[in-house]
């Protein structure tokens, strides 16, 4: 039986799409390790700690009450109700139970949102440096993502510098706080004028909120609050960073019509939905006390601080992060290339961090370093760094 070149192809629609630089990054750990090398990660997007006992005991608690059979595609209808309940009092939002999807992580929040909204040939601005992800999302659309400077928004102002990036073409707005990978955190001001130009231009946003428990500096300012923003906007949160659940894959999103029919649809012909008895687990996340936050910002704010100390005395100059858990210095002194700065720390400190270019042009000069674990390992990996630099 014969094939054809044509025959044993991808769908088109994968041309653009591809995978992780991070990935590689790992690869090169795991290689250093296997030749007994003590490695220190910074390259890594988890929260240090474990998931916390009570949602785990929910979770064995619906297993042993048999919560495992199917469950409305949408999500059960308590957590929908809980997480209703939380948009309106915490971010703001005026959203019914209606207007949530619970979600396989908030990748596939992400997913179903450009899917949703974004056609072919369309383009979407995206704030740069981004999380890397996104352009293959957008890809995925066989749309193109148009890279606009956080910095030389913030600098020159977001209606005059998303305006020389706007087309006939432009769709939508990825709009990202606390920030992957810089830590920006949007303020209000700033918000209110890409929501101003959203309503201006008739752009829907796509907002990524998934570090908003982690904030140190300022205000979490969900964009769906803002006069007329709700109803162009998709929000998309996870589980992931603000309760350490990330190999659960949960999170939400939050949408009127006509949005919530494509996230439904999206939903129900792939996943058909998320596991059953993490739902439960879930809704004891969404009971977890205010104090759990206030402990936890302030372990992050103690790694922060140790680590932009560090970075800044050996000379990789580094902006203190307002959100999130990652500082993002300039590396040039050692490389204007971030990949070779990135090999570098690697090969002679053992120290691991991500390439800036990964993240755009934007992020070229710059290596992204987490603060998400040990205090012990931030210091070890600062030491490294100090002697053999």
């Amino acid at each position: 039986m014969s094939t054809s070149e044509t025959a044993f192809r991808l769908a088109a629609r994968l041309d653009r799409v591809g995978f992780s630089d991070i990935v590689n990054i790992r690869n090169r750990v795991m290689e250093l390790r296997a030749r007994g090398q003590t490695v220190y990660q910074f390259e890594g997007g988890e929260p240090f700690t474990n998931t916390p006992e009570h949602i785990k005991e929910a979770m064995m608690r619906a297993l042993r009450e048999d919560r495992t059979r199917y469950a409305p595609s949408s999500g059960i209808q308590e957590l929908r109700a809980a997480i209703a309940e939380k948009v309106r009092e915490q971010n703001h939002i005026n959203a019914s139970e209606q207007d949530v999807i619970v979600m396989s992580g908030g990748m596939q929040g992400l997913f179903a949102a450009f899917q949703s909204v974004v056609n072919a040939e369309d383009e979407v601005l995206v704030f740069s440096p981004y999380w890397t992800p996104v352009k293959d999302l957008v890809a995925h659309c066989r749309a193109t993502p148009i890279l606009v400077s956080t910095e030389t928004a913030r600098s020159e102002g977001f209606m005059e510098t998303l305006s020389r990036s706007t087309t006939e073409a432009t769709r939508a707005i990825y709009y990202n706080t606390p920030q992957n990978p810089t830590g920006t955190v949007f303020t209000r001001k700033e918000a209110e004028a890409v929501a101003r130009f959203a309503r201006d231009n008739d752009l829907i946003v796509i907002a990524d909120e998934a570090y908003e428990d982690i904030v140190f500096d300022g205000e979490h300012v969900s964009i769906a609050s803002l006069e007329g923003m709700f109803e162009r906007t998709i929000t998309c949160y996870t589980f992931s960073k603000s309760y350490s659940m990330t190999g659960w894959r949960l999170g939400y999103a939050i949408a009127p019509e006509p949005w919530m029919t494509g996230l439904k649809k999206m939903t129900l012909y792939s996943t058909n939905g998320v596991s059953t008895p993490g739902q439960w687990a879930a809704l004891a996340a969404m009971a977890t006390p205010a104090d759990f936050f206030e402990k936890l910002r302030a372990e992050y704010l103690q790694r922060r601080d140790l680590m932009l100390s560090g970075l800044n005395e050996i000379g990789l100059k580094c902006e203190s992060p307002a959100g999130a858990f990652y500082a993002f210095p300039d590396a040039t002194s050692i490389s204007t290339d971030s990949r070779t700065a990135s090999e570098i720390l690697l090969e002679r400190a053992q120290v691991a961090t991500v390439p800036g270019i990964v993240f755009g042009i934007h992020g070229e000069g710059h290596l992204r370093f987490s603060f998400s674990t040990s205090i012990e390992t931030i210091e070890a990996g600062l030491d490294s760094l100090r002697r053999k630099l």
